[in-house]
């Protein structure tokens, strides 16, 4: 990804505000499907192209065992993991 946008980890990187104030700016202003269309129009002569989707940033942290609510049950959502394990367990 770095590479695609031309960002190097050896210069200045934007802050994560500077990139949210804009992702606000082009929603603001009806921009964000342009540049969408824009980065897809070469992409579509490669037979390649970008769809959209969400990004789901899940960070591991330190947390008690339990996943008991204030009923005393189990939450049939709640799942753990551990570190450097791949899947989930109930």
């Amino acid at each position: 990804m770095r590479r695609f946008i031309g960002l190097r980890l050896s210069g200045p990187l934007p802050d994560e505000t500077t990139i949210l104030n804009f992702r606000h700016l082009l929603e603001e202003h009806g921009l964000g499907e342009k540049l969408f269309d824009e980065i897809n129009a070469p992409l579509a002569s490669m037979g390649q192209r970008l769809r959209t989707g969400t990004i789901v940033d899940a960070s591991i942290i330190a947390a008690p065992s339990s996943t008991k609510n204030l009923k005393r049950e189990r939450d049939p959502e709640m799942h753990q993991t551990k570190k450097g394990i791949s899947g989930t367990s109930g």
